[in-house]
């Protein structure tokens, strides 16, 4: 089945080409486009989508605001951001807000989609430059701490491609296994450290 797909775009001309996108992939189905926070806070309760698709520079409510409060309505519905901005503060206040993941508009179709597959599945996609600079923030944090001890070799190499940025599919071609290893992999790691996205994942690796 088909996974439903919002747009919050101001950008008209990109929220439709981001749909003929979605919809000529065949997985996929955008079941609505909106050119505000406001009008999807509205709207989209009464959608449902399984995606949303957010940017952060729009009229009015900014996306990261819109995150925080559709988080509240629809818990189940994955938000990943699709936005120009790759600084820092951009970056943590969209996660803490909610985010799932956290695209640039300049990603290439075929990433995207297949970052829309991974939020989907409960990954936390991000672009590889702005994964880095995550990792990069923790290490400035806490230069001197130990990745956990409790994860195998094999699986602090998955989380260390993973931190960089890796799909779960460049993942398995990299340590040459198959993508439901890679997944098996991660679903361990995620219980080994007891988080549920990439983001706290990667966060308590550079911690310990």
């Amino acid at each position: 089945m088909a996974i439903s797909v919002s747009i919050v775009e101001d950008n008209e001309k990109l929220r439709g080409t981001l749909a003929r996108v979605l919809n000529r992939a065949g997985d996929f189905r955008c079941v609505s486009q909106h050119g505000s926070a406001e009008d999807a806070i509205k709207e989209l309760p009464g959608i449902k989508p399984e995606v949303v698709l957010m940017d952060i520079n729009l009229p009015g409510m900014n996306g990261v605001e819109c995150v925080r409060q559709l988080k509240q309505l629809l818990p189940e519905t994955q938000v990943m951001m699709l936005t120009v901005y790759e600084d820092t503060e951009n970056i943590f206040n969209a996660l803490a807000a909610g985010a799932n993941g956290y695209m640039l508009k300049r990603t290439a179709s075929k990433e995207l989609l297949e970052a829309i597959h991974e939020v989907h599945r409960g990954g936390s996609p991000m672009t590889m430059h702005i994964a880095r600079k995550v990792v990069q923030s923790f290490q400035k944090a806490a230069p001197a701490q130990q990745p956990t001890e409790n994860l195998s070799e094999r699986e602090q190499q998955v989380l260390d491609l993973l931190s960089q940025g890796l799909m779960y599919k460049e993942i398995a071609d990299k340590l040459q296994i198959s993508y439901e290893t890679v997944h098996t992999y991660i679903r361990r790691i995620y219980e080994k450290l007891q988080v549920r996205t990439r983001t706290e994942a990667v966060a308590k690796f550079l911690r310990r």
